[in-house]
């Protein structure tokens, strides 16, 4: 090889490669030779390190932007127990749970608290000891519906405050909706007999959450004189999955809400009301837009919902302190074709005909958004700027405490009265069934 740069077997035992030195040639007049052979091959060593090196973060970017789009997009098998219960004192109605004090447990309202993976299940009420700056929020337990929480050292806080309708007081009858696959299961909860029932609300929960999630919006649809559906849909864990076993972000879920308006018309039902909390939010626009039933959707109740999936999923990755571009790059790997080997997707999801901020002129369906402002999960700003592009539609209602989709918490009070208040004139409107 004379005096060029030479490599005694490329890999060292780790796989490293290995760069040698060219050998000092000997006698005179070879010193300029030898100096200007090494400029030359430190030149070339460095380009190939920077070549490799940019490589490896190339690769590295793109493994985490498919690891970030493969989670957007398939459903969590068991729920983190991520939440330390220190102490259970009392018992029945004087019985207290002692729990870290975070931006979740010490927020007033009440909530559920999950435990011994998801079969214990106790309703949690008013903060009775808490001091900003302190480690530990002391709350009352309201109703232990199942396990035994004093035996529970660590469980997940929710928003699905009740296990079922009867927990409500409501007589129920599990149905099932015929879907793809199979049959959904779902609760049926007649309106008072005093009421007409023809008008239907049917209540879609959102990712990672099950119909539990609509029991809150129950009394408000029967004060209002309305029969509830309340439905699960494919990959939630109660209704036939996906073949892909991914949500679609309500390109594909729409579908079972299409499902449930059929069973609703085959009972007697001649107009919808939608409900949708989150992804559910973003499931029923998809709905009214798509379905051949979506002239009979009379409204929608969106809570925190997914208003555009861009805005979303750049939130997220800020959240979870990915880098812009690698997010983007994740939210192309679920948008191309090429992505779904990476993402397990059955069929690319169109992002953009899902931002309904740049769709705003389109929405010609009566709509309420109730979105908190401390929101953190979901931010508000788009349901702020659907509804300032589109007065005539839809209406906005902030609240100012909350975590994500858990306005009721707060106050259930003021969820119920901003519900009636707009949805009551929608729902007597002589022409009222017909908006778009």
């Amino acid at each position: 090889m004379g005096g060029s740069s030479t490599w005694h077997g490329p890999f060292d035992r780790m796989g490293i490669m290995v760069i040698r030195k060219p050998a000092r040639p000997p006698g005179p007049g070879a010193e300029d030779a030898y100096v200007t052979a090494s400029k030359l091959n430190y030149v070339g060593i460095g380009a190939g390190i920077g070549a490799a090196a940019t490589s490896v973060v190339l690769g590295l970017s793109s493994a985490l932007a498919a690891y970030f789009a493969r989670r957007v997009v398939t459903p969590d098998q068991f729920r983190q127990e991520d939440l330390a219960i220190l102490a259970v004192t009392g018992r029945d109605r004087d019985a207290h749970v002692i729990l870290p004090a975070n931006d979740d447990t010490t927020v007033p309202g009440t909530y559920s608290l999950y435990f011994d993976r998801g079969r214990g299940h106790a309703r949690i009420g008013p903060i009775v000891s808490y001091i900003p700056g302190e480690d530990t929020v002391t709350r009352r337990i309201e109703e232990v519906y199942s396990g035994n929480v004093h035996a529970a050292v660590r469980g997940w806080w929710g928003g699905s405050v009740y296990p079922d309708p009867a927990a409500l007081g409501h007589e129920s009858e599990e149905v099932h909706v015929p879907v793809a696959g199979g049959s959904a299961p779902a609760w049926l909860v007649p309106a008072p007999p005093e009421h007409d029932s023809r008008t239907w609300a049917i209540m879609v929960h959102g990712r990672g959450a099950t119909r539990t999630e609509g029991l809150r919006a129950v009394p408000t649809a029967r004060t209002l004189g309305m029969t509830s559906l309340l439905i699960s849909y494919r990959n939630d864990g109660e209704a036939p999955a996906a073949e892909d076993r991914r949500y679609g972000l309500g390109m594909t879920e729409w579908r079972d809400v299409e499902a449930a308006i059929e069973y609703a018309r085959t009972k007697g039902a001649k107009d919808i009301v939608l409900f949708g909390w989150s992804m559910g939010g973003a499931i029923s626009l998809q709905t009214v837009d798509l379905s051949e039933h979506g002239h009979l959707i009379r409204a929608l109740v969106l809570d925190g919902p997914v208003i555009n999936w861009v805005d979303v999923l750049a939130h997220q990755a800020r959240l979870n302190n990915i880098p812009a571009p690698i997010g983007q790059l994740g939210q192309l790997l679920l948008t191309h074709p090429a992505g779904r080997s990476l993402t397990g997707l059955a069929a690319p999801v169109n992002l953009k005909s899902m931002d309904w901020v740049h769709r705003a002129a389109e929405l010609q369906t009566p709509t309420l958004i109730i979105h908190s402002a401390a929101d953190e999960y979901v931010p508000s700003g788009p349901s702020k700027e659907l509804a300032g592009q589109n007065p005539a539609m839809v209406s906005f209602v902030e609240f100012a405490r909350g975590r994500h989709t858990k306005e009721w918490n707060v106050d259930r009070t003021a969820w119920h009265q901003a519900v009636s208040n707009w949805l009551a004139p929608v729902l007597s409107r002589a022409d009222g069934r017909h908006y778009r």
